[in-house]
């Protein structure tokens, strides 16, 4: 367990890594391409898109073939499309090339997800989920940090470094992932047989709404605390960049170590309490009169995200044992997607009222309908853990 629990982090890492990378280097390429600033943003949206796009492909393929050899040929396609990146030559290129990367994204994440039931004990499911989301988290943490590292010797560092890491990674999982064949052999349904088994799961359509809606509120408030923390509390860029660096370490820590409060209190009890917390820390965040004090709300709050995430996961993960690739591909579809309307609706809302009123009233929005919408499907009300039901 240990060694799959460590490879799934390190997977999760790369890959997280790769999506915050870009982020230091912005400025050099905004002028190495001779592009505007709100174009260059292009550069990392691309990612999103891709993964986004193709997600939708990579589940129901990953239910019918090995993923084993579905998660290889997504590595090797990051290896290839992050080391392009390095070499782009002008603005398309590097779009194109990052837009791979996102696709090349999409078959390998959704593998881990749905590996974990198959290959861990029931009991240790959360518990290595939470692994695999602190490499995602650890990845939001020292991403921008190793990519600025990395940029001092040149732009092209860290996509060089991340390609190197990913092809050792792609070794390893060769050596030590284990052939996982499809649950139902030599099946000749439609290729898009996955998406009708799911969707005829009870509750799957409320469960997709509910984390989309949830995903929504979570990155229209994410998005913009830097530039919350540069307006209201006169921070430069290398100080919001160390606050949000201990605001990531809040996220870490509850995806490390909140599996043994959620076996204890249930996945049910564990996700009705995070919605409270996410309501209440999110409504009283804009009355933050001093720096300290906002740090701290959004280290609680995303002390949560940490601590959550991996229950989200779960309870998809239970909707089916045969489409589970297809269910992990549309939750990150839907987290994709969110982040992109909730970006855009938090820049708006952001713009047009005094410090983070609107995001925050919004974002509270969010959660809430989100919460009816889970506890319509009656989650709420089960004891015991959803996902040791199936597996």
């Amino acid at each position: 367990m240990k060694i799959i629990s460590f490879l799934f982090f390190s997977i999760m890492f790369v890959i997280g890594t790769d999506t915050f990378l870009i982020s230091p280097l912005l400025p050099t390429l905004t002028s190495l391409y001779e592009v505007s600033t709100d174009v260059s943003g292009f550069m990392v949206s691309s990612y999103a898109l891709g993964y986004a796009v193709f997600a939708f492909l990579a589940g129901p393929l990953s239910d019918r073939l090995d993923r084993k050899k579905v998660m290889l040929m997504g590595f090797i396609g990051f290896i290839i499309s992050t080391f392009l990146c390095g070499v782009a030559p002008s603005f398309s290129f590097m779009l194109l090339f990052r837009f791979a990367a996102g696709v090349s994204a999409a078959f390998v994440t959704p593998q881990v997800w749905a590996s974990i039931p198959v290959l861990v004990q029931p009991q240790h499911i959360v518990k290595t989920m939470g692994f695999a989301t602190a490499g995602l988290a650890i990845s939001q943490l020292i991403g921008i940090p190793i990519g600025s590292y990395l940029a001092h010797i040149s732009w092209h560092m860290p996509f060089y470094f991340l390609s190197f890491l990913a092809l050792i990674l792609l070794i390893v999982i060769q050596l030590v992932y284990p052939s996982l064949p499809p649950v139902k052999q030599n099946e000749s349904a439609s290729f898009w047989k996955p998406y009708k088994t799911l969707f005829m799961a009870v509750n799957a359509k409320s469960y997709i709404l509910a984390y989309f809606i949830f995903q929504v509120g979570n990155f229209a408030a994410f998005s913009f605390i830097g530039s919350w923390l540069s307006q209201d509390f006169s921070l430069d860029v290398a100080s919001v960049g160390t606050a949000m660096m201990a605001i990531g370490l809040g996220n870490a820590i509850g995806s490390l170590f909140g599996s043994h409060l959620i076996q204890k209190m249930g996945q049910s009890r564990s996700l009705l309490l995070s919605f409270i917390l996410f309501i209440g820390l999110y409504g009283i965040l804009p009355l933050s009169t001093n720096l300290l004090t906002a740090e701290i709300i959004l280290a609680v709050a995303f002390l949560v995200a940490g601590f959550v995430f991996p229950v989200f996961m779960s309870i998809f993960q239970s909707l089916t044992t045969s489409a589970r690739g297809t269910i992990s591909s549309v939750s990150n579809a839907a987290m994709y997607i969110g982040t992109t309307v909730g970006s855009m609706t938090g820049g708006v809302l952001f713009a047009q009222f005094d410090g983070f009123w609107g995001v925050s009233i919004f974002a509270v929005g969010m959660f809430i309908l989100s919460l009816l919408i889970y506890s319509k499907t009656g989650v709420f009300k089960r004891q015991e853990a959803v996902i040791t039901n199936e597996a």
